[in-house]
């Protein structure tokens, strides 16, 4: 079994046994393998492609250690939780952008207007329980909706595989980050935590083939 293989394998069966952790409630199963996932996706990615592109790989450092803060209860983890993915979609926008054509202004506005009404009526829905997260919510609300609409940007111009791909991740996260937000702050469900783990295993699965294709 060569590298890209083991690597595939550690990838599904950690985000498996991490979704069971959670379906279950077995907290151990959840400490050892939600760090795994991006891990093992890490090394998946290098050994892919002999030309890696850095930002990529340092957005998915980020991933990791955001996986790693959220483990843990308590607001000052949630919030570095919430930068390291900040950090982490700002480094995917740059990516996209990197990747599609000037733009005019209408396009923009075309291909924004779905994830900024989706941000608007999940602000909405949230604003009385945010209190002093109110801030960065909205910061973090508005980066992943740029991420978004740059990936349907370069959808629109490319038609491609690669641009398709990365639009699913971006538009999967959106769901997986809405329906953490809504669970945390409005109406907590152990459905919906089962339901953000499953859509964040595969928004990341997604931009991973994005990348991989682009490279290829």
């Amino acid at each position: 079994m060569n590298k890209i293989k083991v690597a595939f394998l550690v990838f599904v069966m950690s985000s498996l046994l991490d979704i069971i952790g959670i379906i279950f409630s077995i907290q151990i199963l959840i400490y050892i393998f939600k760090p795994l996932i991006i891990f093992s996706l890490v090394f998946l990615y290098v050994f892919s492609l002999p030309k890696r592109l850095k930002w990529y790989v340092i957005a998915l450092e980020f991933s990791f250690f955001g996986d790693v803060f959220l483990l843990f209860e308590g607001e000052l983890f949630f919030i570095l939780g919430l930068i390291s993915f900040l950090l982490a979609h700002l480094l995917f926008i740059k990516i996209e952008i990197d990747r599609i054509e000037k733009n005019n202004l209408k396009t923009m506005l075309v291909s924004s207007f779905p994830f900024l009404i989706i941000f608007g009526l999940l602000m909405f829905t949230l604003l009385d329980s945010l209190n002093e997260l109110l801030i960065p919510v909205i910061i973090y609300g508005l980066v992943i909706s740029i991420f978004g609409t740059v990936a349907l940007i370069d959808y629109i111009q490319t038609k491609s595989k690669t641009a398709l791909f990365m639009l699913l991740g971006a538009v999967i996260f959106i769901i997986s980050d809405a329906t953490l937000a809504i669970n945390k702050f409005y109406s907590p469900s152990h459905f919906f935590e089962i339901l953000v783990m499953v859509t964040y295993v595969l928004a990341q699965y997604f931009i991973f083939r994005s990348m991989v294709l682009s490279k290829k």
